[in-house]
């Protein structure tokens, strides 16, 4: 019991440090939106969909390689951590120096030929991360979460505190004292640039608060376990890169797909990276019930009643999921101020992404069947044939409908990924969902977006009351039939 509580406090660390940051980064969204045109925040959703990608490509799957290693008998003690440091530090060093002698024909290649600096900046924030990741992979396995969380709380707040500086103080210092010799250095050429300068200097800061983990590593150890360390990483490459291409190709490649101009098509992508923020709520609780729901459920697998138990999570994770859709959709009107008004013209992506990620969370629950019978490679196929159907369908419908076939490409994705793992859950490893009561709140769900549709748009119905008015009716609904006989059935039980 102790064990499990020690896990269940540490994941509830992990998981806030993680969740509270992406939240407050989702904060800058307004602040983005409101200062730069579209356009120009296109250039920061196509950069940062690319960070996805080096992130598993630069960490080389070294950090789950690392907690492999790390006790694994006929290994030395303390040799897997310097061994996935060496590799680490000299692949991103090839990296940076990579980025820093080809950046103009890299910036040319990518049409960003005025602006070769913003890739070696982000060449330098993605080394950083990538270097990051191993330290605080060594404070989770030394039972550190409190400096791990305090550490990523710390960089999300310095790169917020920068991305005010850089994109409102200091404009406005130059317009007010233009004398000044620190307004003279403001440079408005620069741009979206200031975004990708104020992250660099809080990757920095986070990697000098973690020198103490590099200090003291017996480096020479290390070279007796680079080669089965790295063969055993490897592969996690591939299931993570699969992992990637599902969530983010579609902002890496939209502007190459557009049938228009360049700057038009940059236009389009920040429309639709920005959209894409207003799924964050139900992105939050999906990551969020990603940190809790694995150790509960690995922690329960060995009771009788587990697999009831799983059914039951579903059940009530389908229906939460459910209300944050209906949240969104029905209150849409105040949620679109989140972004810039020029964006706002992608709003009806916004149903379509809030329904892929609530598949998505779908899956994240139905994947238990390959992660307690130890069937991870098909868990990786899964992944793999979907990235494949991401490919294709991102190349067929964003020239023919724009970003719109995007956002449905990845609700195809995610729900073909949840509709796969339950059939071959029900063969490995039969779990009783609910599937007719599932559906059931799916539909009701989505039945009742487009009442609010039929009734604000086309009949004119106050758009307030009659989200409340539905959203009313869908508690009404979920309290008769799913909560009171919880009630009832835990009150009888005692």
């Amino acid at each position: 019991m102790n064990v499990l509580r020690k896990l269940a406090s540490q994941t509830v660390i992990y998981g806030l440090s993680s969740i509270v940051g992406r939240f407050l980064n989702y904060l800058l969204v307004p602040l983005y939106t409101y200062t730069f045109a579209a356009a120009e925040y296109g250039v920061v959703s196509e950069f940062y969909a690319y960070a996805g990608f080096f992130a598993v490509l630069l960490t080389l799957g070294l950090e789950t390689g690392y907690f492999r290693f790390r006790n694994r008998e006929g290994i030395p003690a303390g040799a897997a951590y310097p061994a996935a440091l060496m590799v680490l530090l000299l692949a991103n060093l090839a990296f940076v120096t990579a980025i820093l002698v080809y950046r103009q024909p890299l910036a040319d290649l990518l049409r960003y030929p005025d602006h070769p600096e913003y890739l070696v900046w982000f060449g330098l924030i993605l080394a950083m991360d990538a270097i990051s990741a191993l330290p605080f992979a060594r404070l989770r396995a030394e039972d550190r979460a409190w400096r791990f969380a305090g550490i990523k709380i710390a960089e999300i707040l310095l790169a917020i505190g920068f991305n005010l500086l850089f994109l409102l103080g200091w404009p406005k210092l130059a317009v007010l004292w233009p004398d000044l010799p620190l307004a003279q250095l403001y440079d408005p050429a620069i741009g979206v640039g200031y975004i990708f300068v104020a992250n660099l200097i809080a990757s920095a800061f986070k990697l000098l608060l973690l020198t103490p983990q590099f200090r003291g590593v017996p480096y020479r150890a290390g070279l007796k376990v680079i080669k089965p360390l790295l063969a055993y990483s490897l592969p996690m490459v591939i299931i993570g890169f699969a992992g990637v291409i599902n969530e983010m190709l579609d902002r890496a490649i939209l502007k190459y797909l557009l049938p228009y101009e360049l700057k038009e098509n940059l236009r389009i992508l920040g429309v639709y990276g920005a959209c894409y923020k207003l799924s964050i709520l139900m992105t939050l609780f999906v990551q969020a019930f990603r940190y809790a729901g694995e150790p509960f459920f690995f922690a329960y697998a060995g009771r009788a009643d587990a697999r009831r138990a799983y059914a039951l999570v579903l059940r009530y994770f389908v229906i939460f999921c459910v209300f944050i859709f209906l949240l969104v959709t029905l209150f849409l009107d105040l949620f679109q101020y989140f972004i810039g008004e020029e964006y706002r013209e992608g709003l009806d992506v916004v149903p379509i992404l809030l329904m892929a990620n609530l598949f998505l969370g779908i899956y994240v629950n139905l994947s238990v069947w390959y992660k307690l019978t130890d069937r991870t490679g098909m868990g990786a196929w899964v992944s793999l044939i979907a990235a494949g159907i991401t490919i294709g369908l991102n190349f067929w419908w964003i020239p023919l409908i724009g970003y719109r076939g995007a956002a449905w490409a990845h609700l195809a994705c995610y729900g073909g990924m949840a509709v796969a793992s339950w059939l071959l859950g029900r063969h490995y490893y039969p779990v009783p969902y609910p599937v007719f009561r599932i559906l059931f709140y799916l539909l009701f769900g989505v039945a009742l977006y487009f009442a609010d549709r039929e009734f604000v748009e086309f009949c004119g119905w106050n758009a307030w009351q009659t989200g409340s008015v539905l959203m009313g009716v869908y508690l009404l609904v979920v309290a008769v039939a799913d909560v009171w006989p919880l009630l009832r059935r835990r009150r009888a039980a005692a």
